[in-house]
């Protein structure tokens, strides 16, 4: 709760306003009370007539402020809620933003989600409801306790004595449903990530005919989210009835005990009347506190799954005082680079130096090490040890924005966005011009499907470019690198989906671009690498072969068997031809 208060105090003047608004209120409230004694007792017992307009009017008056400044504090509470939902929501979104490759590798968007969604939703209800009213509620309790023993304190100390276990059961039940809105906050990421993973690959589902399997698993997740909240209704339950039972019994005290005192002469009936009135100010708080602790509860639970987020510091950030060069030319070096992966040993030694405007195919096995070469140059991911240098810099004391700005990246897993292909394109470059979007289409090979579509540019398409083929895919995500123009352009395994004829003529496009891009490549075909400036055989985290095409073939090692395999059916077929 100290943590919200932060956020609270950064719109001092909408928190102040209704607060004061709020003590007017509750000051003026308890004036109501009394007058009604003073109606009984002076007026209508006493026979001071006189006295009856002024009160009338007494009341009317907090009556007409009562209604004023409510409204200024349930209007301006609201709009503060709001602010602080916003500012937790803006700064949650930026920080996981900020944080590294490494944070998504280990959490799901559908927990992520929640975290965005409901975990917020909880924080907002709760200053826009449940704070505000346990902080009125204690004021009420406070102020019209003193009251009550101004009155008669014999009385007082009756009723109140019989709620002093109210409290007690108002801890117990605090705790209890912090815990379990804590479970009840995790079960609910992972039905969000269940639905989410579900929905996304329903494709797949409807394929292999799962859907059955998909319910079942999407039931048992739901049923246990009912399990945990019939936990949380036997709680309410086993508390919620005793609580109001005693609040009940406190009324039933201040009858009896408060008549017994009328008979005795030591109570008049217009402070019993008076009496009976405060006393509900002790009853609601007390009857609300279990409800009240319901809603602190969740909060305090989604609070905390909101700030492990937010607590977790970036691995990868910028140093102290960063190089901003003006340029980059993409000339990189990697000097005796390892990399560790939650302790395990993924790249070995890795050392090479690659001259501007080269290009650098990567060849391996799956696993091999390929991808974690190119997210090191990015600072991705950071080395476990030794340095990669770009124009001489080791890529940690460069800004991250300004070596990320200087990179484009076609990634494995092509990602498109709901949105339209111009849109697509445009994504790493805003400004580029209608005459760089055409040039980039059409080297991507892309442009051709594109003018065949009915809108053109302005086609829609679906979540991760469902209505496109793979391919199609592939050209739009190379065409989103290629406008971007940047000194170091990074091809991971992003013709795979591409057939030969089409993976030809874009790899001839790339060559004959004007720019100087020092350029990565990441393929399985032959075909797709052989025009390198310098090919790279790795396995098992360590380069087994460097060299040329020619010069790869010579040493008849890794690259001699994939080319063999590749191309023995072409060279029996120009066998056969030949015979």
């Amino acid at each position: 709760m100290k943590r919200i208060l932060k956020y609270l105090l950064k719109h001092k003047a909408l928190l102040l306003i209704p607060t004061l608004a709020m003590l007017v209120i509750i000051a003026i409230d308890s004036v109501t009370p009394y007058l009604q004694k003073m109606i009984i007792d002076n007026v209508i017992i006493g026979k001071e007539t006189n006295l009856l307009m002024p009160i009338i009017l007494g009341i009317l008056g907090i009556t007409l402020a009562k209604t004023v400044l409510g409204y200024v504090k349930e209007y301006l509470f609201d709009v503060l809620s709001a602010k602080v939902h916003q500012d937790i929501k803006i700064e949650l979104f930026e920080h996981i933003q900020s944080l590294e490759f490494k944070f998504f590798d280990n959490i799901n968007t559908g927990e992520l989600m929640s975290r965005m969604s409901e975990d917020i939703e909880n924080i907002w209800q709760t200053i826009a409801f449940g704070l505000r009213l346990f902080v009125e509620n204690i004021l009420y309790f406070v102020i019209s306790s003193v009251i009550l023993f101004c009155l008669n304190y014999k009385l007082a100390l009756a009723c109140i004595v019989v709620m002093i276990p109210i409290g007690y059961m108002a801890i117990k039940l605090e705790k209890k449903f912090g815990d379990c809105y804590g479970e009840i906050s995790d079960q609910t990421a992972e039905i969000n990530t269940a639905a989410q993973e579900n929905i996304a690959g329903v494709r797949l589902v409807k394929a292999f005919a799962r859907e059955k399997h998909e319910i079942l698993k999407f039931l048992k997740f739901n049923r246990t989210y009912y399990d945990l909240n019939m936990k949380q209704a036997q709680t309410i339950g086993k508390y919620f009835p005793p609580m109001e039972f005693l609040t009940n019994i406190s009324l039933v005290i201040m009858i009896i005990f408060g008549g017994y005192l009328i008979i005795k002469g030591e109570l008049t009936l217009g402070t019993l009347v008076a009496f009976s009135t405060y006393i509900w100010s002790l009853i609601w708080p007390m009857r609300m506190l279990g409800w009240l602790t319901n809603i602190l509860a969740q909060n305090q639970a989604s609070a905390k799954k909101i700030f492990e987020i937010l607590d977790r510091k970036p691995e990868i950030k910028n140093c102290e005082a960063p190089i901003i060069p003006e340029t980059i030319n993409g000339e990189l070096e990697f000097k005796n680079v390892n990399f560790k992966y939650n302790d395990e040993l993924i790249l070995k030694n890795i050392n090479l130096h690659i001259n501007p405007g080269s290009t650098v195919a990567i060849m391996g096995t799956t696993g091999s090490g390929k991808s974690t070469i190119l997210n090191l140059i990015g600072r991705y991911y950071d080395v476990a040890d030794g340095e990669v240098l770009i124009d001489g810099i080791n890529v940690k004391n460069l800004d991250l924005k300004t070596l990320r700005r200087n990179m484009s990246i076609v990634p494995q897993d092509t990602f498109l966005f709901s949105d339209t292909i111009k849109n697509n394109v445009l994504f790493s470059n805003k400004s580029a011009s209608t005459e760089e979007l055409l040039s980039a289409c059409k080297a991507s090979c892309a442009l051709s499907f594109i003018e065949e579509l009915q809108d053109g540019f302005e086609t829609q398409i679906g979540e991760r470019g469902i209505g496109l083929s793979g391919g199609q895919k592939q050209r739009i995500a190379i065409a989103r690198a290629l406008i971007r123009n940047a000194p170091i352009l990074i091809l991971d395994d992003s013709t795979s989906a591409l057939d030969m004829e089409t993976e030809y003529e874009l790899l001839k496009n790339l060559n004959s671009r004007k720019t100087n891009a020092t350029t990565f490549i990441i393929a399985h075909r032959i075909s797709a690498v052989k025009n390198a400036d310098m090919i790279l055989y790795i396995e098992d985290g360590e380069i087994k072969e460097k060299g040329t095409h020619s010069e790869l073939l010579a040493k008849k090692g890794f690259y001699y068997d994939i080319y063999c395999e590749q191309f023995k059916d072409f060279e029996k077929s120009i066998n056969e031809e030949v015979v």
